[in-house]
C-alpha cells in the first residue's frame, strides 16, 4: 500500500542572492532588464515584501519559508540548481519540487494564483499536508 510523503513545509527560493551586494545586483538587473525572478514578482513589491502576499501564504496548511539562492537549505540545493526561482514542498521523505521558473511566471505576479498552483502540484504529486 502506497503512503503519501507528508509536507512539513513549503520552500520558495528566489533568483537572487540574500547578501547586501547581491540584492542590490539583482536590483540594477531588474531595471536593465537583464534579472528576473518570478517568485519575487509575487513576494514582494519594488521595496517590501507584500502584505497580501503574507495574507494569502498564512491560508496553506504548512509553513511558506523563503530563501535566496545563496542561502537555501544544503538538502535543497541538487532540485534547484540552474533551475531558479523555485518552489519546493520539504516531506517526511525529503524535498520535492512543485514549481519551476516557467509555473511561477505563469503566476502572472498573484499571489492566489501561487496558492492554487501549489496546491495543484500537492495533487499532482500525490502529497499530503502534515499536521
Amino acid at each position: 500500500m502506497h503512503r503519501a510523503a507528508s509536507i512539513n513545509r513549503i520552500v520558495g527560493v528566489y533568483n537572487a542572492d540574500g547578501t547586501l551586494r547581491g540584492e542590490l545586483a539583482y536590483l540594477a538587473g531588474k531595471l536593465r532588464g537583464t534579472a528576473h525572478c518570478g517568485l519575487c514578482d509575487i513576494t514582494h513589491s519594488t521595496v517590501r515584501r507584500r502584505p497580501e502576499w503574507d495574507a494569502c501564504a498564512a491560508t496553506l496548511p504548512a509553513p511558506f519559508d523563503t530563501y535566496h539562492r545563496d542561502d537555501q537549505p544544503a538538502a535543497a540545493r541538487p532540485l534547484t540548481d540552474g533551475s531558479l526561482p523555485a518552489v519546493l514542498a520539504e516531506t517526511d521523505v525529503g524535498f520535492m519540487l512543485l514549481l519551476g521558473p516557467d509555473d511561477l511566471d505563469a503566476c502572472e505576479a498573484s499571489p492566489e494564483r501561487l496558492i492554487a498552483a501549489v496546491h495543484a502540484a500537492v495533487t499532482r504529486l500525490d502529497l499530503r499536508w502534515g499536521g
